[in-house]
């Protein structure tokens, strides 16, 4: 299938570690509650909200979603290991993306009973760049899959 120099790869995973950090940093700023910005006008705003709820917040919650969630993130974590024995590195770092943004999120779930969103969008929804993490290595791993799936 797709099969990427370790350069690449290497720089998607260490991308994805300084945002997971940077996510957890920028947690701790907004639990705190001592930092509220505009960012751009009051459109977008650095601003602390606890989401109870799963994406968008979807209404589901408490201890079922956080074992469900485990549950996932054990299924991503055995296909990150197969596609990295593949030599898959691309699309394997494309999955530990997504596995290091749910970690974020579950993470908050145990410690807080919900999520740290502190990105608030006006008129569409508050998230955090662990939510980023996640969409976009979905949607990337989307893309390459119906790319190749073509061939």
């Amino acid at each position: 299938m797709l099969k990427a120099n370790k350069k690449k790869t290497a720089s998607i995973i260490i991308g994805a570690v300084f945002f997971i950090a940077l996510d957890r940093f920028l947690k701790i700023l907004a639990i705190s509650n001592l930092y509220s910005v505009d960012l751009v006008g009051d459109f977008f705003r650095f601003n602390f909200v606890s989401n109870y709820n799963i994406a968008f917040s979807l209404p589901l919650g408490g201890q079922l979603l956080i074992w469900f969630i485990l549950f996932v993130i054990i299924g991503l974590l055995y296909n990150f290991i197969y596609l990295y024995k593949r030599r898959e590195l691309l699309l394997s770092s494309f999955v530990l993306m997504i596995i290091l943004g749910a970690i974020s999120n579950v993470l908050d779930r145990i410690k807080y009973g919900f999520v740290i969103d502190y990105l608030d969008l006006k008129y569409f929804t508050v998230f955090n760049i662990a939510d980023c993490l996640i969409v976009v290595g979905v949607i990337l791993l989307i893309f390459f899959y119906n790319k190749n799936s073509n061939k």
